[in-house]
């Protein structure tokens, strides 16, 4: 229904795109296009970090015990979710709208900030958080695995499943093409509910 964020990558500040609003709703069928560098992919990125809190990009990051460089003396792994934080930015969060596969609309939300919201702090753990909208109670538990375990039990697919059919990565549809006949089979029984069938 929505994908919104804050500082994230090559997007700083506020941004949004409001899949229920022209010229959107009626679209249909869209093409997200830009020069190198205007955000297309950290759309994306915003869609999955809020959803599961891992990105496509990030899980082909080469993580041989290798770390970069933060601010001060810190380090990160290449493929920490939080290093999509906007250099120079003290918080950041990425929140998406969706009907689960309930047909309920939810809200789920990821955030990343610095310690004392300094852009010179070190990185906290990130959140995330579920809210049904038609009530706005927060689902999920208390521990950020119980939320994210919720969150796909609301999508119906696991993170794995969905870049795999709903969104497909740059060069990651031949995987999909790749993938051996009972996993595109279990895959394609998920999307289309005809897993009660098999």
């Amino acid at each position: 229904l929505a994908i919104r964020g804050k500082n994230l990558a090559s997007l700083a500040g506020d941004f949004e795109i409001d899949f229920q609003a022209e010229p959107l709703l009626s679209a249909g069928l869209f093409a997200i296009t830009g020069p190198t560098g205007a955000g297309k992919s950290t759309l994306l990125d915003a869609l999955c970090l809020a959803l599961y809190e891992k990105t496509p990009r990030l899980g082909r990051a080469a993580s041989r015990n290798e770390t970069i460089p933060d601010v001060g003396e810190n380090n990160v792994t290449p493929s920490d979710p939080r290093t999509l934080l906007r250099r120079g930015a003290s918080e950041g969060f990425a929140e998406v709208d969706f009907v689960g596969s309930d047909g309920v609309p939810y809200r789920s939300r990821w955030t990343v900030r610095r310690a004392y919201n300094n852009s010179q702090g070190k990185l906290q753990n990130t959140e995330i958080s579920l809210i049904r909208l038609t009530d706005e109670q927060v689902l999920g538990g208390h521990r950020k695995s119980d939320t994210l375990k919720q969150i796909e039990a609301c999508i119906g697919l696991s993170f794995e499943q969905f870049t795999r059919a709903v969104l497909l990565a740059q060069n990651d549809f031949a995987t999909f093409l790749k993938a051996s006949d009972d996993e595109r089979a279990e895959l394609l029984q998920t999307l289309t509910g005809t897993d009660t069938f098999s």
